[in-house]
């Protein structure tokens, strides 16, 4: 795999036809191919905000033929409504219970939140969720993690929000839902922009791909070639828009 590079915002700031984005250099695939990745920054997106909107004011200004986008699925999931708000989530005798028991994932955040974990319950109901703290508890012994979030299934893995830390006070009390038809709306955005879409789910430790366009140029394997480093960042940098350009 090629270089994974540096975090210097300064040094990667560019702006063109009024849109500011993050070099985040070239990086080599398995197979030898390479590509560049530009994180473009937005604006904080809020509730209902349109996708198709977004690419047209970021991307576009951006775009070569052959380039591609990943969009992030956090923003997807302001932009198609998939949130819950506290007011919206009554924390039950179980889920104050079990909180206090809950690990942080490899992201940092886990359902060590009576909120979050009640959002769960809501999701897949008390039994899958009880079911799924036992087997967790018990694999733990072994050193094998992540076991209650594949119990539960029904993507509570992807849940995000509700997060304390969040350099966001909005996303301290909000909570976001992968979107339940990945392959549709990139299909729909591809459509509208013209623009293969992927939608990835990513961290600093994995890179999540829920669903692409259905005449996306790039293999799976090379999705996550191109998105090893993460270079939608982390943090307050506002870059949930890369765009992809093979080399």
């Amino acid at each position: 795999m090629g270089i994974i590079p540096s975090r210097n915002l300064e040094e990667q700031r560019r702006e063109e036809n009024g849109v500011v984005y993050f070099d985040r250099g070239v990086i080599e695939g398995k197979n030898g191919r390479k590509y560049s990745r530009f994180a473009i920054q937005t604006h904080f997106v809020e509730v209902g905000e349109s996708q198709t909107e977004l690419v047209k004011k970021y991307v576009l200004p951006l775009y070569q033929e052959g380039d591609m986008l990943s969009f992030g699925a956090k923003v997807m999931a302001m932009c198609t409504k998939n949130v819950k708000t506290r007011e919206q989530v009554k924390p039950g005798f179980w889920a104050n219970f079990l909180w206090r028991f809950a690990g942080i994932n490899h992201t940092g955040v886990g359902m060590h939140e009576p909120y979050k974990l009640q959002l769960v319950i809501d999701m897949c109901g008390l039994p899958r969720v009880l079911l799924a703290v036992v087997c967790s508890a018990v694999t733990k012994l072994f050193g094998v993690r992540g076991v209650f979030y594949k119990v539960c299934g029904k993507g509570v893995g992807g849940i995000d929000g509700f997060y304390f830390r969040s350099s966001f006070d909005r996303y301290k009390e909000l909570a976001l839902i992968n979107p339940p038809n990945p392959v549709e709306l990139c299909n729909e955005l591809e459509k509208e922009t013209g623009i293969p879409v992927v939608l990835m789910d990513a961290n600093d430790i994995q890179q999540d791909q829920l669903g692409k366009c259905d005449d996306f140029p790039l293999t799976d394997e090379e999705i996550q070639d191109a998105m090893k480093d993460n270079p939608s960042g982390q943090g307050d940098e506002l870059t949930p828009l890369i765009l992809i350009r093979p080399l």
